[in-house]
C-alpha cells in the first residue's frame, strides 16, 4: 500500500540547519509522503536564496515577506514588491507576516503597519496571507477581521497556537488553522481541544522547520518529513484514518494554495 500523501505547508529551508543537505532532506520527505512543501522567507534581503531553492527542487515552493519580529530592523516592504513576486510561477503565497508581542511588543506599530501592507498584497494577489500570531490575539483578531471587510482575501493562520477566540475570529472570515508539532505536545490538550473544534475542512498541516520537531524527534532539527508525525495525532483528533485525514488536508491545501496546486518547477 502507496504511503498517503501529505504536504508540509510552512518550512523554512534556507536556514543555516539544512545546508548542503536539501537533496537528502527532500528524498525524506517524499518517503514518508511528504511530496510538496512551501518554503517561507522572512527577509527580502533572503529572497533569492529562497526562491532559487524553490526553483531547483520539483516539490518546493515558496512564499516570501516580513516576518513580524524582523520589521524593526528591515526596511518597510512595499505592496508593488510583493505584487511583483506573483509573476513567478512558484510564488504561492504572502507571509509569513503578522504580529509578535512576545519577543517584539515594542515595534507593535511597525508591526501593524507591516501586516497591513502584506494583506493588501494578499488581496490584490489573490495569493493566500500566512500569519504569524503570538501574545497578540486581540489586535490580530481586529485587523484581520477590518481588513476583511474592506475586502475579501485568503489565510491560513500558521502553526496556530493561539486561543479559541482567535481561532473563530479566524474561522468565521473562513480562514484556515494550520497544525504543526505544537499540537503533538504532551502538554498541548488546550490546542488539540481547539483544533478538535474547527472543521476539518479548514485544517493544514506544517514543520515550521528546523522549529517545533514533534515526538519522537522533540529537541532535535525538524525537518518536512516529520509532518507525518503531526498528520498522525491530526487523524487522531478528528476520529479518522489516517489516509483520510491526509487526503482531506491535501484537499484544503490545494483550495487555499490553488497556485501551488497546478505549479511545477521552472528554472
Amino acid at each position: 500500500m502507496s504511503t498517503p500523501e501529505i504536504t508540509d505547508s510552512h518550512c523554512h529551508l534556507d536556514f543555516p540547519d539544512f545546508e548542503g543537505e536539501l537533496d537528502q532532506i527532500i528524498a525524506r520527505a517524499a518517503a514518508a509522503g511528504v511530496t510538496r512543501m512551501v518554503t517561507i522567507c522572512t527577509k527580502m534581503a533572503n529572497l533569492d536564496q529562497v526562491r532559487t531553492i524553490a526553483e531547483a527542487h520539483d516539490p518546493v515552493f515558496f512564499a516570501a515577506a516580513t516576518h513580524p519580529m524582523s520589521v524593526a530592523a528591515e526596511p518597510m516592504v512595499t505592496v508593488e514588491q510583493l505584487v511583483a513576486l506573483a509573476d513567478h510561477p512558484k510564488f504561492v503565497g504572502i507571509g509569513e507576516s503578522g504580529l509578535d508581542y512576545h519577543y517584539t511588543a515594542d515595534s507593535r506599530d511597525a508591526q501593524i503597519e507591516s501586516l497591513r501592507i502584506h494583506i493588501a498584497a494578499a488581496r490584490q494577489t489573490g495569493l493566500p496571507l500566512i500569519i504569524h500570531s503570538r501574545a497578540a490575539d486581540e489586535d490580530m483578531a481586529r485587523i484581520l477581521t477590518e481588513e476583511h471587510a474592506k475586502g475579501a482575501y485568503s489565510c491560513v493562520m500558521h502553526c496556530f497556537s493561539s486561543g479559541a477566540e482567535l481561532a473563530r475570529a479566524a474561522l468565521d472570515l473562513g480562514f484556515y488553522l494550520s497544525m504543526s508539532g505544537i499540537a503533538t505536545f504532551p502538554r498541548s490538550q488546550d490546542l488539540r481541544d481547539i483544533f478538535a473544534a474547527a472543521p476539518v475542512d479548514r485544517i493544514l498541516v506544517e514543520t515550521d522547520a528546523p522549529y517545533l520537531a514533534p515526538p519522537p524527534h522533540r529537541g532535535r532539527r525538524n525537518e518536512p518529513a516529520y509532518t507525518a508525525h503531526t498528520a498522525q495525532v491530526g487523524a487522531e483528533i478528528y476520529g479518522l484514518p489516517y489516509a483520510d485525514f491526509a487526503a482531506q488536508t491535501q484537499a484544503n491545501f490545494d483550495l487555499l494554495f490553488t497556485k501551488a496546486a497546478h505549479g511545477k518547477a521552472t528554472t
